[in-house]
């Protein structure tokens, strides 16, 4: 028993007014065939040695038992349920007709009633999957009123804006998935997304680059990873690189510039557009270590000032490069010809 607060009041269990003690007590019971342990909550009288469950602490017990065989099923919690619908800004009934359950079904979920399997995982793919559950919304706008659709589809709009990082990413390494243990392909190294992002700040943020554009910061990951697996026997990213007419380019390079971190500005030039990184507030590289940033360093003294024409003539000047047809990887067996240390 621990003692949580106490009050003096009329005791309902000795009708005599004292300080009575509301208290935590561990618990064990069978709840669906499944041993439960949980923490239940009671008022308790000294002076009749004696505990009491006052109708909210009934209601509150048995949420905290429901509660605790969810945890051992492996299924939301009533206040994780909660937080999905809160997260959205959604009521109970209106969230249960967009479902197309019962009007009460979402209310007793949050209560006393466990839900099943097949719910769980709804309720699960709601909170993990804005989109998703936008598309939900769409579809069911004629089941609640015009105000609350317009409430609703504002605020998981935001919540879908906020998550487009999450999306880019698994985008992005569903493209690797193919080079996963291939160390000739992406150097040995599993694809560190938030390593590309500190990378790729790193440069933007140093003074010592200048004319730092797409394609020249394409060849300078390829460079980094390259130098990492020519020192260590392993790339700094993960990246997988193709040869293309201007040089080594990783696979979804397109993406890769539009994760979250990453600032640049679009450009029009006469041959298309161009993509100016720009330098960032943060200057902490929390996954960068001190062999990174001297790599890193390296590639700057070497490279930081080459122009686009001077980097891909550069480029073009690598084994690597020469070795490899168009379009095809390039392999990190070449990493050791390199033309820097």
């Amino acid at each position: 028993m621990k003692v949580i607060s106490k009050v003096k009041k009329l005791c309902l269990c000795c009708m005599e007014e004292h300080e009575v003690q509301v208290v935590h007590v561990q618990e064990h019971t069978r709840f669906k065939g499944v041993e439960v342990d949980y923490t239940a909550e009671y008022e308790y009288c000294e002076n009749a040695d004696e505990y009491i469950a006052l109708e909210e602490m009934i209601s509150q017990n048995d949420t905290a038992m429901k509660d605790a065989y969810r945890k051992l099923n492996h299924l939301l919690t009533s206040t994780q349920i909660s937080s999905i619908r809160t997260k959205y800004g959604i009521s109970q009934k209106d969230l249960s007709s967009l479902l197309g359950w019962g009007g009460k079904t979402i209310t007793r979920y949050e209560s006393h009633q466990v839900q099943d399997m097949a719910h769980d995982y709804i309720l699960r793919k709601i909170d993990s999957d804005p989109e998703w559950f936008l598309e939900l919304l769409m579809q069911g706008k004629e089941r609640v009123s015009l105000n609350a659709f317009k409430k609703y589809y504002a605020v998981v709009a935001n919540v879908y804006e906020d998550k487009q990082d999450d999306y880019l990413r698994k985008a992005i390494l569903a493209q690797y998935v193919r080079y996963e243990g291939d160390k000739d392909s992406c150097g040995g190294t599993k694809l560190n997304l938030d390593k590309v992002v500190d990378v790729i700040r790193y440069l933007a943020n140093s003074p010592e680059i200048l004319y730092l554009y797409k394609v020249k910061l394409m060849k300078l990951l390829w460079y980094a990873d390259n130098l990492s697996y020519k020192r260590y026997g392993e790339s700094m990213m993960g990246l997988v690189y193709t040869a293309l007419p201007m040089g080594a380019v990783p696979v979804a390079h397109k993406s890769l510039i539009d994760l979250k971190g990453i600032t640049y500005e679009e450009s029009e030039f006469p041959d298309g557009n161009g993509y100016h990184f720009l330098e960032t507030p943060d200057k902490e590289y929390a996954v960068l270590s001190i062999e990174d940033k001297a790599i890193l360093d390296t590639i700057i003294r070497n490279c930081g000032k080459d122009t686009r024409e001077q980097i891909v003539h550069r480029m073009h000047g690598e084994r690597a490069y020469k070795e490899t047809e168009q379009g095809d990887v390039i392999s990190f067996r070449y990493a050791k010809d390199l033309s820097m240390d």
